[in-house]
């Protein structure tokens, strides 16, 4: 079996194209660099690099070796966090979602023994997830279909755009996506499914996305941007702040607006997430 180092180390070779660079970037002096590199041919009885007088450089094989070392390492990097996923899974209930206003009402619940997966998920297999054991819980605006899982009916969310007073469509008391193209939005970038919304439905339309909370609420008070909140939001700490520079809430009135999300789980997890999910859906009930 090839040591997970050697795989390592072809790839920053091909990736960084010299052995000095390669071995920088690996915290290797260059000579031990060399030696993993021949064991590597050795073990794989493979010649992987040309060797000219001043420069070094794949073969071939050595290239279509190191695409595969890059497969190998990133199946290897999955299989650890799967199984430590699993692990934590059996002894806390982990929760991850396809949207943030969730796991802001079940934050607000301050339930114990809950691990709440930060980064929103891009499009997975929900199903898969579950049956793997990789989540307690999953949370989509759409029930899955799946015998062996059962999805309940958790809360709406409704997207509200705040709008400078000093815009025409501030004096309405509702906007539809339509009304609001051509504007500039500051947005975070984790929001998960409502980018899909709000970059598909508002038509040429700009979006200033912001990592962190912080730059989102500087550029807030010291512009006149648009940006968007939901009913959720006030529970939010780091979102539901005064607003600012004459900012007015305005209703979104298309369907897709508002959102509906529900909880799934195996059918065999009940027990575990019934406490939870009457909590979540009680605390979503008080919101409005």
């Amino acid at each position: 079996m090839i040591d997970n180092y050697l795989l390592e180390e072809l790839v920053a070779f091909k990736k960084y194209g010299t052995l000095a660079a390669a071995a920088d970037q690996l915290g290797l002096s260059q000579p031990a660099l060399t030696r993993g590199m021949k064991k590597l041919e050795t073990e794989l009885e493979v010649q992987l690099f040309n060797r000219g007088a001043n420069r070094i450089t794949l073969t071939k094989a050595g290239i279509f070796a190191a695409e595969r070392a890059e497969d190998v390492l990133s199946v290897n990097r999955s299989y650890v966090s799967d199984i430590q996923r699993f692990d934590k899974s059996q002894r806390e209930l982990t929760i991850c979602s396809a949207a943030p206003g969730p796991l802001i009402v079940l934050d607000s619940l301050k339930l114990p023994k809950i691990s709440v997966e930060e980064k929103l998920a891009e499009r997975p297999n929900w199903i898969e997830l579950l049956l793997k054991e990789q989540y307690s819980c999953v949370v989509t605006n759409y029930p899955l279909k799946d015998k062996r899982i059962d999805s309940v009916y958790l809360g709406k969310e409704r997207l509200t755009v705040n709008l400078s007073g000093f815009t025409d469509l501030a004096s309405q008391g509702s906007v539809t996506f339509e009304q609001l193209s051509d504007l500039t939005f500051l947005v975070l970038r984790d929001i998960g499914i409502c980018t899909d919304v709000i970059q598909g439905k508002i038509p040429n339309a700009k979006f200033l996305y912001q990592d962190t909370h912080e730059n989102f609420e500087e550029i807030k008070n010291y512009s006149v941007f648009p940006f968007f909140t939901t009913n959720v939001s006030k529970l939010d700490p780091c979102l539901h702040k005064e607003l600012v520079n004459d900012r007015v809430p305005i209703k979104i009135e298309d369907d897709i607006a508002e959102m509906t999300f529900y909880a799934s789980f195996l059918k065999s997890n009940r027990s575990r997430l019934e406490p939870v999910i009457e909590a979540w859906q009680d605390g979503w009930i008080r919101i409005d």
